[in-house]
């Protein structure tokens, strides 16, 4: 039988919201993204729920390791539900959405215990950008990883983004993953030394991701923590005038207003590079 401890609260029980689920057994605390309808995509309430689980860690010494995963078998996470962007009408708008994902990958990023993203079926978008921020990732055989927003949204990744999937599989895969807006399988990130480890099925994949974080567990907590910090300190540091400038030039484009639509009303769209 598995130990349990206290720990951050399961924001489901909060206000019965059952999107995003937390769970702590030996030292390890487990966020499922639990909207396997939808392909596990994010609404703004569960990155705001993912934040706040993330935030609440340095009240919790006694969890050593974080697993990441997403529920259903299908899917870890197919990015930001596409619903959310409807509302957008203003630059402000976009600006904001962004900073906003940007400031919950860094709270992954500089979390205070080592994160693993044990990924079954699809990974894209936001999803990739959480998967991307964790320290470890784990797969099964048929994951699939991207950014297939040149062919959806027509929307842009962000400079911080950029160096983030860059220094994880290289500026060349980034831009064939980019600009082909098709999906590397997990022996193209396995080679790119973004995963771990495959294994075969959804069945067997987060057994061996509890494993590996019970190990992870085992280990000396400030040596975890020092080496992710040192590591942090090492990215480049993003302009964000210009970063903000390149939000604008897609977000307040005809193009991603006609990718919303197109995306919520099943057709394909029509770009016109305005």
């Amino acid at each position: 039988m598995q130990e349990r401890a206290p720990g951050p609260p399961d924001p489901a029980t909060q206000d019965g919201n059952s999107d995003l689920l937390v769970e702590v057994a030996d030292r390890v605390l487990t966020i499922t993204l639990n909207r396997p309808r939808a392909r596990n995509a994010l609404t703004f309430a569960m990155y705001r729920k993912l934040a706040e689980v993330i935030r609440s860690l340095d009240e919790h010494p006694q969890i050593r390791a974080l697993i990441i995963t997403g529920a259903g078998g299908k899917a870890f996470a197919a990015g930001t539900d596409i619903s959310e962007f409807s509302a957008f009408d203003s630059p402000a708008d976009a600006i904001a959405y962004e900073q906003s994902i940007n400031r919950i990958l860094e709270l992954i990023e500089r979390c205070p215990v080592p994160t693993i993203a044990a990924v079954a079926g699809a990974c894209t978008g936001g999803g990739f950008g959480i998967a991307a921020c964790c320290d470890l990732r784990i797969a099964t055989a048929d994951a699939r990883f991207g950014l297939p927003i040149a062919r959806t949204l027509g929307n842009c990744l962000s400079l911080s983004n950029h160096a983030r999937f860059a220094g994880l599989i290289g500026v060349a895969r980034l831009k064939d993953m980019v600009l082909t807006a098709r999906l590397l399988d997990t022996d193209e990130m396995k080679a790119a030394g973004a995963l771990t480890e495959i294994v075969q099925d959804p069945e067997a994949l987060m057994p061996r991701a509890m494993a590996l974080a019970q190990t992870i567990a085992s280990h000396a907590p400030l040596t975890m923590r020092v080496t992710k910090e040192s590591l942090n300190a090492l990215q480049a540091t993003i302009d964000p005038e210009q970063e903000q400038a390149l939000f604008l030039k897609a977000y307040q484009s005809r193009d991603f207003a006609e990718g919303v639509d197109a995306f919520l009303n099943k057709r394909k769209p029509e770009w016109t590079g305005t």
